[in-house]
């Protein structure tokens, strides 16, 4: 690869720094005047993600302008930030083909989930201040991508941090919102030291981190190996770590379904569009770190085929119509990993996904969130059933984001996952077989949970108000998440034992036209980008080159079909019928573990938790006995032998003249002996 240069901005682009002020100023604007915003903060929310939109658009064109042979990555430095004896670090901003495809989706997308937010939200008192929330989250977010250097990418990186714990605790109310926001916090900063240890490596490495500067001295490393294959292991694994906090990959993927607790907005957000991307962005972004060194890649593939594989296991096990959907994403977001770790073209494979994601993602989230806003924020899938002849437009655009994700042709994840099933089993040697035979087992699976959740959301016969049915648990369940359904505005009527009726009732229009506006991106958007987007990236990754031909894209693809249509086929027959409104116990070990998440939080426990807590008890151990103790000990034998020397004193003058007198004999003792001697 040549050297890495960035052209100055010029025209439009040189004021690109208006994509992170203008949401970041709304977020001020909407926090500083209080109440005062209430009526209107909203809509301010969502003019300022739209503009940023409409900018974002508008650069997106000026750099495609640039002809094939002009350099299209440009940057913009603003001002100095930080410059501390041989470190300086500006506030700099990048736009080339990867931020601008990352700029277009988290605007567009984060735009319509916003416009869904201002219905779904109609009714909190907290509004205004859930939308500033909302802003600084996209501000945060496109500050991420826009950086040319890894402490702008940090900086925003630690914003969509606080930003997440402040929507996913939104409703800080309830134990369990508030709990998941500080589970999301401190997961994540497990992640983060691992990312800032990589900036201090670097910048102890090449003396700068500044991302050309960084890649130019891993590219004179490999032509005169002047920096050992162990440093830029250590920079590609800390990497990594980072990577695996913000995108929920294993070992840190269990803040990621609990974050589900938050508003459903927010769960689209974070899971389509924006934090989640963050980690596969940061692998794509430090490509040729992580071609440097191959192990640093097989670490990432064999990340993620064990993520995507432990997301649908789970996803299969779980009753909550939003917990499924996160764990899909766990696994899709697997998938992304396993493409960008395969390296060459498969970075744009990933990108590709990601993007397909963000649609059919969001539209899924929000589908989620309208069957909730129809049944009184009820999340039960056990506890639907038939609802497609009352959420005729949910149902269609679910349906489709559905359809999407299990990757049936020609809807947009059978463009975008295919091609990486296909990567994976032609990457060289006996894993490739590995990789691709995970990809393939994580189709199937996806497939199986997904017609799970989509027949007993939509299908069969209603359960919601079954006779005969005890009361008990579907009180309960209204009673937890009371507030919001009082927020709504659903009315909550009850039989005489206590059962909810419910009333299933289509979202307002505010909701319904983004999910079908996403429900278009769902069915074209993978084709779109399977033609365009992986040329679009090629000044950024490289020309795409086949890897080695163990299988061909045909036999690849009558592969992943038939083990979707066999999902698909034994989700349909297994709970077309419904199910069991009680939890029946686990028959095998394999469905106990997947209800308890494969014991992935007991696992964070004993290798992170437990660790830490007695590292911190040793410490506290040592300081206490060990550095309190020297000084206590020392302190304490100045003040006894002072006490002792104290007592010499007697204030007697006899005293006094005895002790001269006997230090006169003693000196004259040893002149004596001195001369006799």
């Amino acid at each position: 690869m040549d050297s890495i240069t960035y052209a100055p901005a010029t025209g439009a682009l040189s004021s690109m720094w208006l994509l992170v002020a203008i949401p970041a100023l709304s977020a001020t604007v909407l926090l500083l005047l209080g109440r005062r915003a209430d009526k209107w903060g909203h809509w301010l929310g969502v003019a300022s993600v739209l503009a940023s939109f409409v900018l974002g658009v508008t650069y997106f064109l000026q750099l495609r302008g640039i002809d094939g042979t002009g350099n299209k990555s440009l940057s913009v430095d603003l001002f100095e930030f930080i410059h501390i004896g041989d470190l300086n670090v500006s506030v700099g901003l990048l736009f080339d083909p990867l931020t601008a495809v990352f700029v277009l989706l988290i605007t567009g997308v984060g735009f319509l989930i916003h416009l869904y937010a201002v219905g779904y939200m109609s009714h909190d008192p907290g509004r205004r201040r859930f939308f500033a929330y909302f802003n600084l989250f996209v501000a945060a977010m496109l500050l991420l991508v826009l950086g040319d250097n890894y402490v702008m990418l940090y900086a925003g990186w630690e914003g969509v941090g606080l930003a997440s714990y402040l929507l996913i605790s939104f409703w800080s109310d309830r134990p369990a919102a508030a709990t998941a926001g500080k589970k999301a916090f401190l997961i994540n900063r497990v992640g983060d030291v691992g990312f800032a240890l990589a900036i201090f490596l670097m910048f102890a490495t090449f003396g700068t981190t500044n991302y050309a500067d960084v890649f130019n001295g891993v590219l004179a490393s490999e032509a005169g190996q002047t920096v050992s294959a162990g440093v830029l292991l250590a920079m590609g694994l800390l990497l990594l770590l980072g990577a695996c906090g913000k995108s929920g990959q294993f070992p840190l993927q269990t803040w990621l379904p609990d974050a589900m607790e938050g508003p459903t907005p927010v769960s689209a957000l974070i899971h389509a569009a924006t934090m989640v991307t963050a980690g596969v962005y940061m692998i794509a972004r430090s490509q040729v770190i992580f071609n440097a060194n191959e192990t640093a890649q097989t670490v990432v593939v064999s990340i993620g085929a064990l993520t995507l594989l432990i997301g649908c296991v789970i996803g299969c096990a779980k009753d909550g119509i939003k917990r499924v959907l996160a764990y899909s994403t766990v696994s899709q977001i697997g998938y992304m990993f396993l493409a960008v770790g395969l390296g060459g073209g498969a970075y744009a494979l990933g990108i590709i996904h990601l993007l397909a994601h963000g649609f059919f993602k969001a539209g899924l989230f929000l589908g989620a969130g309208s069957v909730m806003h129809g049944m009184k924020d009820q999340e039960d899938i056990r506890r639907f059933g038939g609802l497609w002849k009352y959420m005729r437009i949910t149902w269609a655009t679910f349906g489709l984001g559905y359809l999407a994700i299990i990757g049936i042709p020609p809807l947009s994840g059978f463009f975008t996952k295919d091609p990486i099933i296909l990567a994976a089993f032609n990457r060289e040697g006996w894993t490739g077989w590995l990789f691709g035979s995970a990809a393939l087992l994580g189709a199937g699976l996806t497939a199986f949970y997904m017609t799970r959740l989509f027949v007993l959301t939509f299908h069969g016969r209603p359960r919601w108000q079954k006779e005969g049915e005890g009361g008990a648990h579907a009180a309960s369940a209204t009673d937890a998440h009371g507030a919001h359904a009082d927020a709504h505005g659903a009315a909550i009527a009850r039989t005489e034992d206590g059962r909810d009726i419910q009333h299933p009732h289509e979202s307002p229009w505010i909701m319904t036209v983004p999910l079908m506006l996403l429900a278009v991106g769902s069915v074209a958007a993978g084709w779109l980008m399977s033609t365009s987007v992986v040329d679009w990236l090629t000044p950024v990754f490289g020309e795409h080159e086949e890897g080695h031909a163990h299988l061909t894209h045909t036999q690849v693809t009558i592969a992943t079909v038939a083990v979707t249509v066999l999902g698909v086929a034994l989700g349909y027959l297994l709970f077309r019928g419904g199910t069991s409104l009680v939890e029946q116990p686990a028959r095998t070990h394999l469905v106990r573990a997947a209800r308890n998440n494969l014991y992935a939080d007991r696992f964070n426990e004993l290798v992170f938790e437990l660790p830490g807590r007695l590292l911190t008890r040793a410490l506290v151990w040592v300081d206490n006995r060990g550095v309190d103790g020297i000084v206590n000990g020392l302190a304490a034998a100045f003040g006894g032998g002072s006490g002792r020397l104290r007592r010499l004193q007697t204030g007697y003058v006899r005293t006094y003249a005895l002790s001269i007198l006997s230090g006169a004999f003693l000196i004259v003792a040893a002149l004596l002996a001195v001369r006799l001697g």
